[in-house]
Order: structure tokens, then C-alpha cells, then sequence
């Protein structure tokens, strides 16, 4: 008797020619192997025992899928919570955006090592440059310097650090917004908190404290 074909059907040819075979496909195309295989050739024992073993990682793969998901949604919500809950409080974050509202404004660097001068460059929404301030000598680790901006409308601002060490070396350093938080946002799965008119991504804070 000559062997039957492992697909007996149109719907089982579909499977087979789809690039994606999902675990409900490969239990229907297993189901319409054992059904249309030759009784006088059976599908051999391991063969049979390898597909069902292929089909138990499927299903382990599809539930581990699914328990992922399911703890991304939490920790997405955890994050959503902890940034609403900052909302008045003083916090620190990995940025170069400041607001100014005519009061002094703490400029907060981290220098990887020993600055022997520098200077920090402030720059208004349109990129003009409003001020310069010199460094002088900074020890490594986290600095901060202090711009009067009374003489400037409020409003955002940013600022760029150029450093250089003993031997005129440039020196890598980090910059940090600083302000009270005053809304959060969310958009595409991440948080967002906001100092003034500045967004900054709620994984780039770094310090929290009380508010004033």
C-alpha cells in the first residue's frame, strides 16, 4: 500500500506553508499526521516522541511569553506610580535642561576625574549663548556652580561643560537636571516626570528629597 501523504487536507497545507507555526497549528498538523499516516507504516516511535517534545517547548515558550508580558504591565504601573508620587518633590536626573524663574540656579556636574579649568556654557531655547562661567580647579566627583540668572527672562535653558585636567586632557562630565517635579506624562510605556516646562525620563533620576 503506498504511503498516504502527512498532510491530508488544504487547511493543513496552509500550516505547513506559513512562515509563523503557532502551538494550536502544530497540534492540528500532528493530529493530521497521526490521522492520515499509513497504518501499515506508522510514524516512527522517536520521530513521534521528538515532535511531541518540540510541541511541550512550544507551549513552555508561549507561557513564558505570556508571564513576561504580564510582569512588564506590572512594572510598567509600578514605574507610572513612583513617578506620580514624586510630583513636589526636589529630585536630581541625568539631563542639561534648567528653568529659571529669576531666582539663583545650581548648575550639578560629576567630572571623572581631578578639573584643572573649564567653563560651563548656558544656551537659551533658540541656542544663542547667554553666559559663561569659569570652573577653575574642580576636584573629581560631583560639583555643582551657581548661575545668577536674574539678568535673563525665565524660561528653559540648557548648558554644556568643556573641562580638561593637568595635562590639557579633555575630562568626561556628566550633567543633572535639578528642580522640583511638577507633572508626570506617560507616552509609549514609559514615564515621565516634569520640572517646569523640562521632560525628563523618569529612569534618569538619580536623588530624590523632600519638597519645599
Amino acid at each position: 500500500m503506498s504511503s498516504v501523504a502527512l498532510v491530508g487536507s488544504s487547511n493543513s497545507l496552509d500550516m505547513i506553508q506559513s512562515s509563523t507555526l503557532g502551538k494550536d497549528e502544530f497540534f492540528q498538523m500532528l493530529i493530521a499526521q497521526l490521522k492520515y499516516q499509513d497504518p501499515l507504516n506508522p510514524m516512527d516511535g522517536t520521530d513521534f516522541t521528538a515532535q511531541l517534545a518540540q510541541f511541550s517547548s512550544l507551549e513552555q515558550l508561549s507561557n513564558m511569553n505570556s508571564n513576561l508580558e504580564t510582569v512588564a504591565a506590572y512594572q510598567m504601573k509600578t514605574n507610572q506610580a513612583e513617578a506620580v508620587a514624586l510630583i513636589g518633590k526636589n529630585v536630581a536626573a541625568q539631563g542639561n535642561s534648567v528653568e529659571t524663574d529669576g531666582t539663583p540656579v545650581s548648575l550639578i556636574f560629576n567630572a571623572a576625574e581631578d578639573i584643572t579649568e573649564g567653563a560651563v556654557s548656558i544656551y537659551d531655547s533658540d541656542g544663542s549663548l547667554v553666559k559663561t562661567i569659569d570652573l577653575g580647579a574642580r576636584p573629581q566627583g560631583t560639583n555643582s556652580v551657581i548661575w545668577d540668572c536674574s539678568a535673563v527672562a525665565n524660561g528653559s535653558y540648557t548648558f554644556e561643560i568643556e573641562a580638561a585636567d593637568a595635562a590639557g586632557e579633555s575630562v568626561d562630565v556628566d550633567m543633572y537636571v535639578n528642580g522640583t517635579v511638577t507633572g508626570v506624562s506617560f507616552l509609549d510605556g514609559r514615564s515621565y516626570i516634569q520640572i517646569g516646562d523640562v521632560e525628563i525620563p523618569f529612569e534618569d533620576v538619580i536623588a530624590v528629597s523632600p519638597g519645599t
